[in-house]
């Protein structure tokens, strides 16, 4: 996903609900929260985490061992956890800590040290917590557990926690740039089932009735940490890169689904390929591409993306759903938002990343097919980014005045715009340095980041060698389109810019006369040109500019009007 664009997911499967749930604090159900101070004068360098999964009872007990570094003299720690997951214990480097220690009223944990912590101090903090975990109605577009069974009966469980957060099941720092640099997780289920985890495996122990899997995974982003459990059977293969390393390929599917399976594993390395010619090296190839069928759409978490298609190609011959997922171990886990209001650097560039996918399957047909149906859905009534920080669900839910839907259509349109401005090198170079933070990145010469739209912007005026202040104004601060006013006179047509809130827009127009491209400048703002006699002409005919259409107006207008006479 990140949560699935709604122009493209035609529905989810159905989770088990639990029939009541203790309610989530405000806190707890929105990631993204401010960092308390004692979170940002840490550096989280570690996290082991032990975790008992019991189908049988919907139940989950959690054993966390969380290191940090500090930057600052510290007197106690904060991570988050969910409230309705008592703790049984806690202490500090091997000293246990007494109840009047350890406070959690909203979601946020602190815990008191027995001693005050030395700027430039390690320490090791132990949280022991049991518990029913908050259960997702709706997977994945709310966050939790998914309890499920397969078609014979066996447990088939799976978390989602973009919206609200790692804190439903461990204790973290439910943030953006809360990634610990490393994780090793220690799963137990009942035998004979399978978890298909994050980054490398470690192995398995198996002992009265209990298997352990172990998994071990490097600066993973904190929403990307997933339980996937089932009976599953793997599939196994290996990569190629063209940048001369061998990439573990693995897919996690259910028995019976053989055939469908071993048609998507066939998806891996295509996809992979596309994706390092057109931006660069898989970030994670020293971990693996990993897949694994879950109950719910899918989630992109990191190196083990959840798949729940039904492995269903799209008319255009491809998985949609596969190709989305897998461009967010680039645009997310690699380079992950600084902040949630810059998460359309995550959902646009993902979004993009499919038409051009489909330009290079297919040709350009399939390319500007897809590029309109995302035309279609646009919204404009909220700016992309808002250049306030924001908890993540104030970014994708409407009603609460999010931009929505837009992150992942405007923004992917509004990158086919910079694109066609600034052209194809700069315009790539730039995304590579909002990757990997170099525009030539090679194995081992990059490791995982935080990416803002502000840099972004500085990386396309640097690239392009001009200033694109007014082009990023008003597409991203501003929620209307750009209109172009079109003015004939006889022979004459004049075109001029048009924004509903003021200021300049320079931005080049193409205009087709019989079939020959005539390119206005509209330095400022304006541009004219003498038509021949009863000339036939178009603008923009290759809609390589994102601007304010009446026919789509119009046209979006009796739809809603549709669906409200359809509900009365």
């Amino acid at each position: 996903m990140t949560r699935l664009p709604l122009y493209l997911a035609a529905g989810a499967l159905l989770a088990g609900c639990a029939s009541t749930q203790p309610p989530l604090t405000d806190f707890t159900g929105n990631s993204g929260n401010p960092r308390a101070p004692e979170q940002l004068a840490v550096t989280f360098e570690q996290a082991d985490l032990s975790l008992r999964v019991d189908p049988a009872t919907h139940s989950i007990s959690g054993d966390a061992a969380l290191t940090f570094l500090a930057s600052a003299p510290l007197t106690r720690i904060a991570v988050e956890l969910d409230r309705n997951l008592p703790i049984d214990f806690a202490s500090v480097d091997g000293v246990q800590l007494a109840p009047p220690a350890i406070s959690n009223p909203e979601g946020r944990l602190y815990l008191t040290l027995p001693t005050p912590l030395a700027a430039g101090a390690r320490t090791t903090v132990r949280i022991r917590y049991h518990g029913v975990p908050h259960v997702a109605s709706h997977a994945p577009w709310d966050a939790a557990f998914t309890w499920s069974k397969t078609e014979d009966g066996q447990p088939w469980i799976a978390t989602t926690v973009e919206g609200e957060g790692c804190d439903l099941f461990w204790p973290c720092i439910d943030h953006p740039q809360g990634k610990p640099k490393l994780i090793d997780l220690h799963i137990s289920v009942p035998s004979p089932l399978v978890v298909a985890g994050n980054g490398v495996a470690l192995g398995m122990d198996e002992k009265n009735g209990w298997r352990t899997y172990h998994w071990r995974a490097k600066n993973p982003s904190t929403y990307g940490v997933a339980l996937n459990i089932g009976p599953y059977e793997l599939l196994s293969g290996e990569y190629d890169s063209r940048y001369g390393n061998k990439i573990p390929l693995r897919m996690w599917y259910l028995k019976g689904h053989d055939k469908q399976a071993q048609g998507l594993f066939a998806e891996f390395a295509p996809m992979l390929d596309f994706f390092e010619a057109r931006i660069g090296p898989y970030p994670f190839g020293d971990e693996k591409m990993g897949v694994v069928e879950t109950p719910h759409l899918g989630m992109e978490h990191q190196t083990i993306n959840a798949y729940g298609n039904g492995y269903a190609k799209s008319p255009m011959g491809y998985d949609w759903l596969l190709h989305h997922e897998l461009s967010h171990e680039w645009f997310g886990n690699q380079m992950t938002n600084a902040d949630w209001d810059d998460m359309w650097l995550h959902e646009g560039f993902g979004s993009y990343m499919q038409p051009l996918y489909l330009e290079h399957l297919r040709g350009e047909r399939e390319f500007q097919a897809e590029l309109f149906t995302q035309r279609k859905s646009l919204l404009n009534k909220v700016p992309v980014v808002s250049g306030k920080s924001k908890r993540v669900e104030d970014v994708y839910e409407d009603e609460r005045g999010g931009p929505g839907n837009d992150i992942y259509t405007k923004g992917s349109l509004i990158l086919h715009t910079l694109r066609n401005l600034i052209g194809d090198d700069a315009f790539f170079r730039a995304t590579r340095r909002l990757v990997y933070g170099t525009d030539a990145p090679k194995p081992g010469n990059f490791a995982p980041r935080y990416g803002s739209t502000k840099e972004f912007i500085t990386f396309a005026n640097e690239a392009s060698g001009r200033d694109l202040g007014w082009f990023f104004d008003a597409y991203l601060y501003h929620a209307a389109l750009p209109e172009l006013v079109e003015e004939r006179h006889g022979q004459q047509l004049k075109l001029s810019w048009k924004l509903k809130d003021g200021g300049a827009f320079p931005m080049p127009v193409e205009v087709r006369v019989n079939g020959r491209i005539e390119k206005l400048a509209m330095a400022d703002g304006t541009g004219e040109l003498t038509l021949p006699p009863q000339a036939l002409y178009t603008i923009d005919p290759n809609s390589r500019v994102l601007r304010q259409q009446a026919q789509i107006d119009d046209w979006r207008r009796q739809e809603e009007q549709r669906k409200k006479k359809a509900k009365s």
